[in-house]
């Protein structure tokens, strides 16, 4: 299973990323962590991202999408893997693509989460409350989903028309996100290996929410997805 994550600050692409790998046995490629790891190890790759953050200067897709690949060839014989980080634009994603397809190993889904606005901020004013974040306020907050909405969220598009996206409420509790989440991609894991992606059709499961819980219904609306391809 190759997922990579797509959703709005505060969303819960971390959280729920994890929970997918933990329950594949699939490495989770956090490339937030990542490039803390390697400046903090000091390796070659990290002192070109600190050079880059000392000049207060962004992290060229280039070093972010190279990191990327080598952590997506320790993933092969994982089985697969979740990506959680990047694409943060319609650029990268088309990037990320040709190192899919380079390595055999585009994404099989691109897990897209949902949600409010204004609960995102809520969320986001929460956590920085709890971790004293003085510098995470409401005018910051509003400013990286204006940047989430006019940059990444235009990847949507492109992975509902590749076939490949699921879009799932995450307006809820995050445990019932994620077990509506693992019960999705177990049901289209046999899928995969034989319907081909340009086959395929995106699946919205938001319209679920008010009946998740039985679980059948989830995989009615994948199983009826994966009958039109």
């Amino acid at each position: 299973m190759r997922v990579l994550m797509v959703a709005p600050p505060g969303a819960g692409k971390g959280t729920q990323g994890a929970v997918i790998a933990a329950h594949f046995d699939i490495p989770h490629i956090a490339t937030g962590d990542l490039l803390r790891d390697h400046v903090a190890r000091r390796t070659d790759l990290g002192r070109a991202v600190q050079h880059h953050l000392d000049e207060g200067e962004l992290v060229p897709d280039r070093i972010v999408l190279d990191m990327v690949r080598a952590e997506m060839v320790e993933a092969r014989d994982r089985g697969g893997y979740v990506l959680d980080g990047v694409p943060r634009s319609l650029s990268q994603a088309q990037e990320l693509y040709k190192i899919g397809r380079e390595l055999e190993m585009t994404a099989d889904v691109a897990l897209h989460l949902k949600a409010e606005d204004d609960e995102l901020i809520r969320r986001l004013l929460a956590r920085a409350a709890l971790e004293h974040r003085s510098d995470d306020n409401e005018a910051v907050i509003r400013h990286r989903l204006d940047l989430y909405h006019t940059i990444t969220h235009p990847i949507v598009a492109w992975y509902a028309k590749r076939g490949i996206l699921v879009s799932v409420d995450a307006m809820r509790p995050a445990e019932r996100v994620g077990r509506q989440i693992l019960t999705a991609l177990e049901t289209m894991r046999p899928l995969l290996q034989h319907v081909p992606e340009h086959a395929r059709e995106p699946i919205d499961l938001t319209g679920l929410s008010a009946a998740f819980g039985t679980t059948d219904t989830a995989r009615r609306a994948v199983r009826t997805e994966g009958s039109r391809a």
